[in-house]
């Protein structure tokens, strides 16, 4: 079953968060995010059910290693598509945003030529 464009935008997010944070929690993904306390509770719910996080009694967001692994794979199609918008005239705001809607869409096939022909390596 492949994963809604959301579910892969918040595995993206908690991906970033924990990059950048020694526990994400839901309110971090709410604040990110800028969506409800509700949306981001049944995203959660969902994306654990999928085995995709888990949640600790804290309520520490943990990504599974499949999480993990597609928030990585998200997060860098979003700076190769963000860079090479860039690097062709874009403003980064407006690259940032256009990538954002194109990472979830991109094939893989195209997103290693452009990696390829760019010599950009984005996975870590």
């Amino acid at each position: 079953m492949r994963l809604q464009e959301s579910g892969e935008m918040y595995l993206e997010t908690i991906y970033v968060l924990s990059q950048q944070m020694n526990i994400v929690r839901s309110i971090d993904v709410v604040e990110h995010m800028g969506y409800s306390k509700p949306s981001v509770s049944r995203a959660v719910r969902l994306l654990k059910s999928n085995g995709y996080l888990t949640v600790e009694d804290s309520g520490a967001l943990i990504l599974t290693e499949s999480g993990k692994a597609i928030g990585e794979k998200i997060y860098a199609r979003h700076k190769l598509l963000t860079e090479l918008l860039v690097r062709i005239g874009v403003d980064r705001e407006t690259a940032a945003e256009d990538a954002c809607k194109m990472e979830h869409t991109i094939s893989d096939t195209t997103f290693n030529a452009l990696r390829k022909h760019l010599n950009m390596d984005f996975d870590k």
